[in-house]
């Protein structure tokens, strides 16, 4: 059992918080997710286009970069986390160029001695991560590293297997065919989609882009093993700069509240 699949077996759904590194303090950021009851964390590598978000986190990468964080400013804080907090899964998540520059083998290697968990890599497809210089899932998988790959309402039936072929940990089901931010798609539209990739995986499936209430993360929890919340908590870094963990905390501890009860509210 990884701290992946230890979390998404919990009988309830798991709440999966994102923020970028760099953007603030970063490890206060983090400590506030995680006390306010984060199942899952994921943390941003910052680069200078990042094409599948929005406004946003557009906005937190650049505040990153300007602030000089590098890749190696990112594993410390990964390495650091670790250390606090032994238990909770952290996933790094970000561009194929920051983590493939050295070679995959590379940066499996120190995200394993960072102890993460997992890597989303945005913009390397399934099709070209086997056998190619930029296949990084190979290499994160001789690590122990779980390949997180990503769903949309248009991977169709003929192209989910290849999406499933050596993904592990989680399946991301992007919930909109557009950038992070502020659109959401249908409930039944998400119930459907999530209903349909179960029955061709037993990965858990967490749903994210545009969640940013508790109510709405609670309506995904009830069809989904997770949920994913970035752009409101990215935004509450930008605005708050020092005084973000505080923040943080209180919209983080009212998602967490919605999401791991919603099944039993469901039921009854």
């Amino acid at each position: 059992m990884t701290r992946l699949t230890t979390t998404f077996a919990a009988p309830r759904p798991a709440l999966v918080c994102f923020i970028t590194a760099g953007d603030g303090d970063t490890a206060a950021n983090l400590d506030a997710l995680v006390e306010a009851g984060a199942d899952v964390i994921e943390l941003g590598m910052p680069f200078t286009d990042p094409m599948a978000d929005g406004p946003a986190i557009q906005s937190a990468n650049l505040r990153s970069l300007g602030a000089g964080t590098t890749t190696a400013d990112v594993l410390r804080y990964a390495t650091d986390f670790r250390a606090r907090h032994p238990q909770v899964p952290l996933v790094l998540m970000g561009y194929a160029n920051p983590m493939v520059r050295r070679g995959p083998e590379w940066f499996a290697e120190a995200a394993a001695q960072a102890g993460v968990d997992g890597v989303i890599c945005v913009d390397i497809p399934p099709e070209e991560d086997f056998d190619s210089p930029w296949a990084l899932g190979p290499a994160l998988r001789a690590h122990g590293i779980a390949p997180i790959r990503l769903a949309t309402p248009t991977t169709d039936a003929a192209r989910l297997p290849q999406v499933l072929d050596g993904s592990e940990g989680f399946l991301y089901y992007v919930s909109v065919a557009g950038i992070t931010g502020k659109q959401q798609a249908l409930i039944e539209s998400i119930e459907a989609n999530v209903a349909r990739i179960k029955q061709s995986s037993d990965l858990p499936v967490a749903v994210g882009f545009g969640v940013r209430t508790p109510e709405q993360a609670a309506a995904i929890a009830k069809v989904a093993d997770g949920v994913v919340v970035g752009s409101a908590l990215v935004e509450i870094c930008g605005e708050y700069g020092a005084a973000a963990p505080a923040k943080l905390k209180e919209l983080t501890s009212a998602l967490a509240a919605a999401v791991h009860t919603a099944r039993q509210e469901h039921a009854a």
